[in-house]
């Protein structure tokens, strides 16, 4: 039984306003809609909040219309000056899902400073210790507490070579002989996969080497239902610091509720930096604010079926919300289960951001279009050797179809060296648009910079130009919305009949004189509600160039998601000639590019997208005749 003689507070990181959001929603949540339960947590005592980096960084700009940077500093504003603010970053990706180059790395470190960060928590999902030292400089050199990680990971397959307890040690020891400075080192389990024993081992080891002062965090996730027993083994073998969450934001694939751990805790000479008592208040507070977002049970409810398939909680509720986004759901059960397949044949590095998304979209993959026939750029890059060395060899088949379809030689060099210098070719998209020319806005366009994908579907660009696009999980409009029947002294502001209380989202389709174009709309309540006063918010193309209609006489050929995705190319025009398996165009789901084939030769007949419209299987890409 986990006791100690010598009482000791154990810090918390309070994590519902980053990976809280990012695990329950993929971190498309409004500022509004959590910065005063925010404001309340540090009134009430919390000290140390997680609240920016992994997709709270691109979730902001890419889904809700706001400038990551602006909501930082918000945060900081609300939170005062004495509050340690942490981000995640990833390594040679950054806050990125691709890698980026030292000078892109920099400018981060720069910008993550300024708008209001003191903590840096730094990840490699290959556990690459050449890659932690390289990026760590930045962070050093930017002047914010460098935590180093060791990503753990349970193996959905059987190994004694890698994700044990001595491996992670050894990571551990290779680190601080590196000559890096470190400030604290964090063995972080995204997916909650890692058993207690492994935990135990691992900390005890690490401590005999690190510095006495130096502190030992764990982070991990409740999605198997361990974290709490997880971070009891943690704590007895000399962990200083945990990851909490709050309820509605909290167990689940989030982190336990600070509650929970509390309990947990109770007699055995070890408490929390951080009041429980307080959580009820917050609690309260997050689920009036967010009571219009569609909380899914499937990141919501605790599945030990993640043992099989180590996805994190941070990537399961984005990927989920896509799936259904795509009308693809029903393909759930048959990705888990490809998982061990391709987390074997890939190397077994860890299941953390981007490895995650290139582990979840290879499986993906498989399923949709059958076992390697089309290779995840992202995951054929890893296992060819672009984002660093894989912990075990990737599988030599796997290798040689990965570097076949993608056109690459394997690569054994420095990855950053290899990553594509992006911020001249930011600047120059910003240039030719007219567009303020400043760190933080070639940031956002080199950020959101991915191969082969068209600057006019650059989400920094599509932000700084007044078009981003606007995705909310809020419940269905079709769900019973909230009404505040009017007192008979306010009837002259009284709402109108129609008026809404709360958002609504819809997708409308405008045909007119020939042209066709969608949008998605968001809707909310102005003052009193009023039709008057309501904001709509409206994702259009980025060209309104005149599109004719579909022919009722000719094939039409449609997108393969019975959902709604965005047309990212278009490759022919009216009047070419097509033959049947030709890619015609693009469609993006699930962060991936994937092919619309013409189902028969034909010919062209009408071209009914443009690049940037969102669709879905009931409206014909183009028509052939």
């Amino acid at each position: 039984m986990i006791y100690t003689e010598t009482s000791k507070k154990i810090r918390v990181m309070f994590t519902p306003f980053r990976d809280g959001l990012q695990s329950s929603f993929g971190g498309k949540v409004r500022l509004q809609d959590f910065l005063p339960a925010m404001e309340a947590s540090a009134r009430a005592g919390v000290r140390h909040f997680e609240f920016g980096g992994g997709a709270r960084y691109q979730a902001p700009y890419f889904y809700l219309g706001e400038d990551p940077f602006e909501t930082m500093q918000k945060i900081r504003d609300a939170v005062g000056p004495d509050v340690d603010l942490q981000i995640l970053t990833r390594s040679v990706s950054g806050v990125t899902l691709t890698t980026q180059s030292i000078e892109a790395l920099e400018l981060q470190g720069k910008l993550m400073q300024q708008y209001g960060t003191t903590w840096d928590r730094n990840f490699d999902y290959m556990n690459d210790v050449d890659n932690l030292v390289k990026t760590g400089k930045p962070i050093v050199d930017a002047g914010m507490h460098h935590q180093v990680c060791i990503a753990l990971m349970g193996l959905p397959f059987k190994s004694d070579k890698v994700h044990t307890a001595e491996f992670y040690i050894n990571i551990g020891k290779k680190l601080l002989d590196s000559g890096i400075h470190i400030d604290s080192i964090c063995l972080k389990d995204a997916s909650g996969t890692t058993d207690p024993r492994t935990i135990y081992d691992a900390a005890k080891g690490l401590k005999k080497i690190m510095p006495k002062d130096m502190i030992l965090w764990l982070h991990t996730h409740d999605t198997a239902s361990m974290a709490v027993a997880c971070y009891m083994a943690g704590i007895e073998a000399g962990v200083d610091g945990i990851d909490l969450s709050v309820r509605p934001m909290a167990s689940g694939t989030v982190q336990p509720d600070v509650r929970s751990m509390a309990h947990a805790l109770k007699g055995t000479g070890y408490s929390l930096d951080i009041d429980d008592n307080k959580m009820g208040e917050i609690e309260g507070m997050l689920s009036e604010l967010m009571h219009n977002y569609d909380f899914n049970p499937t990141t919501t409810t605790a599945d030990a079926r993640v043992i099989g398939f180590p996805m994190p909680g941070g990537a399961i509720g984005p990927n989920v919300h896509m799936m259904v986004k795509a009308g693809v759901l029903d393909k759930y059960g048959d990705v888990l289960a490809e998982f061990p397949v391709v987390v074997e044949a890939g190397g077994a590095w860890t299941s953390v951001t981007p490895g995650s998304q290139q582990y979840w979209l290879q499986a993906f993959n498989n399923v949709l279009y059958g076992r390697w026939k089309k290779i995840d750029a992202g995951y054929g890059k890893a296992v060819l050797g672009y984002f660093g060395k894989t912990p075990l060899p990737p599988d030599p088949e796997v290798v040689k179809i990965a570097s076949e379809q993608l056109e690459l030689e394997p690569f054994t060099g420095d990855p950053l060296e290899a990553a594509p210098k992006n911020i001249e070719p930011a600047r120059k998209a910003l240039e030719e648009r007219d567009l303020p020319v400043t760190d933080k806005n070639i940031f956002l366009v080199l950020a959101a910079m991915v191969p082969g994908k068209k600057m006019e579907l650059n989400e920094g660009i599509r932000l700084l130009t007044g078009k981003p696009k606007i995705d909310i999980p809020f419940k269905k409009k079709d769900q019973p919305v909230e009404t505040t029947k009017a007192k008979p002294e306010a009837a002259a502001t009284a709402p109108a009949a129609g008026a809404i209380a709360s958002p609504v989202t819809s997708r409308c389709t405008v045909q007119e004189e020939g042209r066709t174009r969608t949008f998605m709309i968001t809707v909310e309540p102005g003052n009193g509600g009023s039709p008057a006063a309501a904001t709509a918010t409206a994702t259009a193309p980025a060209q309104t160039a005149t599109v004719p209609a579909a022919s009722a006489n000719g094939t039409g050929v449609y997108s393969s998601f019975g959902g709604s995705v965005e047309v990212v190319d278009v490759l022919v025009k009216v009047g070419d000639r097509v033959s049947k398996g030709q890619a015609v165009a693009a469609v993006e789901a699930m962060k991936a590019r994937h092919d619309i084939k013409a189902p028969q030769d034909g010919t062209v007949a009408t071209v009914n997208v443009e690049i940037g419209d969102e669709i879905d299987s009931s409206k014909p890409i183009i028509t052939l005749s």
